[in-house]
């Protein structure tokens, strides 16, 4: 038996029948609504839910996308992502007529999309091992990021970096970014790119109740990093270019969505709270330091081996969840982000 969740006309947003791409809350939901059918389309191969068994097409037809290419892991031959293009409703649209009225506007012409993990009862399966080297910062060297790469490489090259869109979920997300992460630094292409409940690795402190003693541990977290960072760079020099990766990355901005009940994602709440705060108290240069580094890359960089938390971003568009999520399955999911009725709270984060 299917689940309601996977069954468009029962969960997917349909009071969506006119899409304006103006309007964030709609280019939110469509690239929800297209990670999810990465997720229906792996969902219907376990199940070999076949022509008009299969539930994932609704998820992207009723949106006017049509799916051109499903990327399957060569370790498992799971379908981990999809490319879908989208075909206008209306034949006599012009992109130009949406490009003259301001930036992020059009819809896109293709949308890659990456789903996060899908629970199995086997702790040794692929999904669950690429967990792991998202907690490492290792998922560049799997051969499933390398697959996805390649596949937004190619779309890029055969029809230019313009109105392509990044989305995942959770372990999809990390995907997306490390993805939108190397374009920008070594092709200086910024895609849009849509993040849905990103991991942070890190203890989630935001889970704190206490919002003085959450300062007071971040502010020494600060304070310990800046520290191991002086003391690193005065036995072993950073290599030119880690810092110069910072601020490139800068000028790309990432939309965000996080949920401060997701203890997977929650951190990414205070990461960029608190480098304002430390601006506000007089350590911003501390605050920069920190905000740079993890503890691991410290570690990593002391011993001679170079790593860069992929994790970190330096500006981002953040959508914070506010509605109550009463488990972590609904906080962590990637249905609250169509729903109708949702409450939000949205801020723009530039580092400079």
């Amino acid at each position: 038996m299917a689940s309601e969740r996977e069954i468009f006309s029962l969960s997917g947003p349909l009071y969506l029948t006119a899409i304006d791409w103006k309007n964030t809350d709609h280019r939110r939901s469509v690239a929800a609504s297209l990670v999810k059918s990465v997720y229906i389309l792996e969902r219907d191969r376990q199940q070999n839910r076949q022509g008009p068994k299969a539930l994932a097409p609704p998820w992207w037809e009723f949106f006017h996308f049509q799916l051109i290419q499903v990327l399957v892991d060569s370790e498992d031959q799971s379908y981990f992502g999809a490319i879908f293009q989208y075909k206008f409703p209306n034949s006599h649209f012009n992109y130009s007529y949406y490009s003259t009225h301001g930036q992020n506007q059009n819809p896109p012409k293709y949308v890659i999309a990456f789903r996060g993990t899908i629970a199995k009862k086997d702790s040794r399966s692929q999904d669950y091992k690429l967990d792991f080297r998202v907690i490492r910062n290792n998922l560049h060297n799997s051969s499933r990021f390398y697959i996805a790469l390649q596949a937004v490489q190619s779309i890029v090259q055969n029809y230019g970096p313009s109105d392509i869109w990044l989305a995942g979920h959770s372990l999809g997300s990390a995907i997306a970014l490390t993805i939108g992460r190397d374009m920008v630094i070594k092709m200086d292409i910024h895609l849009e790119t849509y993040l849905f409940n990103p991991p942070f690795a890190s203890l989630p402190i935001e889970k704190i109740k206490n919002e003085k003693l959450k300062h007071g541990i971040r502010f020494a977290h600060s304070v310990v990093k800046a520290g191991l960072v002086a003391a690193v760079k005065s036995h072993r020099p950073e290599p030119p270019h880690k810092n110069d990766h910072f601020t490139i990355l800068s000028t790309w901005v990432p939309y965000l969505f996080v949920n401060p009940s997701d203890p997977i994602c929650s951190e990414y709440v205070g990461y960029f709270e608190h480098r304002e705060k430390m601006v506000a108290i007089g350590a911003g240069e501390i605050g920069r330091i920190a905000t740079q580094n993890s503890i691991r890359s410290i570690i990593l960089t002391a011993i001679g081996k170079e790593s860069e938390p992929s994790h970190l971003l330096p500006s981002a568009f953040v959508t914070v969840n506010l509605s109550p999520s009463p488990d972590f399955k609904r906080a962590h999911g990637i249905h609250q982000w169509w729903k109708p009725d949702l409450q939000c709270n949205c801020k723009l984060y530039q580092f400079r």
